[in-house]
């Protein structure tokens, strides 16, 4: 009956070894089909070693047109979003947090529908509003909807986090003077540090891996991201220059 039971188990054992070793495989043969694909001048679909490793790729892409111009829009667009949207949760959360009111359940159910709300489902009114208002084509109109779309999601987070964070230490703020907004920024934010880098860090990815929106909302070629400019790279009748490609891709998901 033990060796029975053991053998069972070492069965489950191996396989759910076996379905993680296909999972990671999954993903590493992806990840290895970019790593050598950008050292190799002759780079397909495959996934082979080149027979010649060679920084080409990289010369070629390491270009103000190619690359650092559309990083450089990136790093705006993500960067003043991400600041944005982390600002606006902080303010939005608090009040939830400290505060209780018979509109805080209704709000966080909002709140949680609109971050299953698709881009895509959104973009045609979106894209029709900011022709109205003279925004298409804006950095400043993009960095607005960028916070938008990731401001649900971040109040979210910021409440949990910040209901961690005792009340009686702001009121003991409050004691020495302080106003909600001071105890804000001088008790909770610092002491909800990790909660505040998880929004930042979150907001940044969704932002920096966003391809539909900068791509619908902006026109000039000078102000695409990086997001946008990689498809340059797909060539007309299907052609694609594979190793540049997946040097850029390198370059574009360091951050």
């Amino acid at each position: 009956m033990a060796r029975t039971l053991s053998s069972r188990r070492n069965g489950r054992r191996l396989a759910a070894d076996a379905g993680l070793l296909a999972v990671a495989a999954a993903f590493v043969l992806p990840l290895a089909w970019v790593v050598l694909s950008s050292l190799d001048t002759r780079a397909g679909l495959r996934v082979k070693v080149p027979d010649g490793l060679t920084l080409d790729n990289f010369d070629a892409v390491l270009t103000p047109d190619i690359t650092f111009t559309p990083l450089l829009n990136s790093l705006l667009l993500c960067g003043g979003g991400t600041l944005l949207t982390v600002a606006c949760a902080a303010l939005a959360a608090y009040p939830l947090s400290r505060f209780r009111s018979r509109f805080n359940r209704p709000f966080l159910l909002t709140v949680l529908f609109a971050t299953s709300l698709p881009i895509t489902a959104i973009m045609v009114p979106v894209y029709a509003l900011f022709v109205q208002v003279n925004l298409i084509d804006t950095t400043g109109g993009t960095i607005f909807f960028f916070a938008a779309s990731q401001l649900p999601f971040a109040i979210w987070l910021m409440k949990n986090f910040m209901d961690g964070v005792p009340k009686e230490l702001e009121e003991a703020a409050w004691t020495d003077g302080a106003s909600s907004f001071q105890s804000l920024l001088r008790v909770v934010l610092p002491l909800m540090g990790p909660g505040v880098a998880v929004v930042t860090v979150f907001s940044f990815v969704m932002m920096w891996g966003n391809f539909f929106v900068p791509f619908m909302l902006l026109l000039t070629p000078d102000q695409m991201p990086a997001a946008v400019s990689i498809n340059e790279f797909f060539g007309n009748r299907g052609t694609v220059v594979y190793g540049q490609l997946a040097a850029f891709s390198l370059i574009y998901s360091a951050p």
